[in-house]
């Protein structure tokens, strides 16, 4: 079968596209808008959940990379996606999940944790050791040694290629993603008005250091599917503030890897970027655009509107119960602040805005609660009902009123909820020539 994103990484012709952007979210909503959208295109669609989201132990969704791929698999037959354009990747597989373990115990963990992935049958394989775990020797705010991390990565590698010797041979072999100089899943946690972007001499020796690593472990042709390198190209978001891509300081990355036939760059955190910002990141070589919280902070736009929508239509109805959304889920946050406390400050009023309308939308690891998903139920049923109002609609989701005007979009909560949601994707679907 022909691996697209390895010719993609050579750069041969042929290729419709110039770039692809990977959806990194478990969120339904979102996966159904990515779906529908790449079917629409009639582009590849390439979905990477993180470890955190999906691991052996279930993570935060409560499913195991086997799991994830029936579920997402049954998503895409009920659209009628063509399977063989569903790319599946994993995202910072390696022992971020598990740092407060000592390195070994992180490690074996981590080595199971990449065995069930490619056992799934996921074939983009990002290997992330940047981390440090308990025992490592580095001091606050210092990256780990190279070195550690190449032979970390060789490792897992290692575990990922004899895991598909064993179960996956009629597949693609997997394709590899590298690099030390990894943004935190989900955007910056401190300051990030001192982005450094990587400069060429750590991009080249991250590369002969993790390439003499595989070659030392017998990963000769492992190594010619090292397709991308992760590097910071000077973009970020944090709760409040976006950085924005600027060409000029990343230009001397962007003539070193058009340099290299057979690898390219993979941007995090693009999430908030402009549309040309994210349109010169494909061409300077970033190639493979993430994209995650941006994708869930629209869908929670999206309930938003539906919510005041909701309350303007039925509030004095005394038969009807509201779903009272909003403050569902800000009590289920308050109750459970394992998933914010540690990103968000201030004082009381200050966290419950972060809260709620965050960049970094924390909220999104709080949809899959029982008590959310029942209001959300509620505010669906209750708007079903309802023949929504355009005026409301213009109000509170103008551009999804006009795309129903133009008889676009049907009026119907759950479709209105998508094609919020495809607004984003749609401008990374553009800035990648995937649309």
């Amino acid at each position: 079968m022909n691996n697209y994103l390895l010719n993609l990484a050579n750069k041969r012709d042929g290729i419709k596209a110039n770039g692809i952007y990977s959806v990194c979210s478990s969120n339904e909503y979102v996966l159904k808008a990515s779906i529908v959208k790449a079917k629409k295109d009639g582009s590849f669609l390439l979905v990477e959940p993180t470890a955190n989201q999906v691991n052996q132990y279930g993570g935060y969704t409560g499913r195991t990379p086997q799991e994830f791929v029936d579920y997402i698999t049954k998503l895409v037959r009920e659209v009628n996606f063509p399977i063989d354009k569903l790319i599946l990747g994993g995202d910072h597989l390696g022992p971020n999940p598990w740092k407060s373990d000592p390195a070994e115990e992180a490690m074996e963990k981590s080595r199971e944790l990449v065995r069930a992935y490619v056992k799934a049958g996921f074939t983009k394989i990002h290997l992330d050791t940047s981390i440090p775990c308990a025992n490592d020797d580095v001091k606050p705010g210092v990256p780990m040694d190279d070195e550690i991390v190449a032979k970390r990565s060789a490792e897992l590698c290692k575990v990922a290629e004899e895991t598909f010797q064993e179960t996956n041979q009629d597949s693609i072999k997997p394709v590899y993603i590298i690099g030390t100089e990894v943004p935190i899943p989900g955007g910056a946690e401190g300051s990030i008005h001192d982005i450094e972007v990587t400069s060429v001499e750590s991009a080249k020796k991250t590369i002969d250091i993790t390439k003499k690593a595989f070659l030392d472990k017998g990963l000769d042709d492992a190594w010619n599917r090292v397709i991308a390198q992760v590097v910071q190209p000077g973009v970020e978001f944090g709760n409040n503030d976006i950085v924005p891509y600027d060409p000029k300081e990343a230009s001397d990355l962007s003539s070193f890897i058009k340099s290299h036939d057979g690898m390219m760059f993979e941007a995090h955190s693009t999430d908030y970027q402009t549309y040309s910002s994210l349109k010169g990141l494909v061409q300077d070589g970033f190639r493979i655009l993430k994209v995650g919280p941006w994708l869930t902070f629209s869908f929670r736009e999206a309930i938003f509107a539906l919510a005041h929508i909701e309350r303007e239509l039925l509030s004095q109805n005394e038969s009807v119960e509201l779903s009272n959304i909003r403050s569902v889920l800000e009590r289920v946050m308050v109750e459970n602040p394992e998933s914010w406390e540690d990103h968000y400050e201030g004082d009381n009023d200050k966290l419950k805005y972060l809260r709620k309308y965050s960049y970094s939308d924390r909220s999104r690891y709080y949809w899959p609660n029982t008590s959310v998903k029942k209001a959300l139920e509620k505010l669906f049923k209750n708007l079903e009902d309802q023949n929504i109002p355009l005026p409301l609609l213009s109000q509170y989701l103008p551009s999804q009123y006009e795309a129903i005007k133009k008889g676009d979009l049907s009026n119907d909560p759950n479709d209105i909820v998508l094609h919020k949601i495809q607004k984003v994707i749609g401008i990374y679907a553009h800035a990648t020539n995937q649309a």
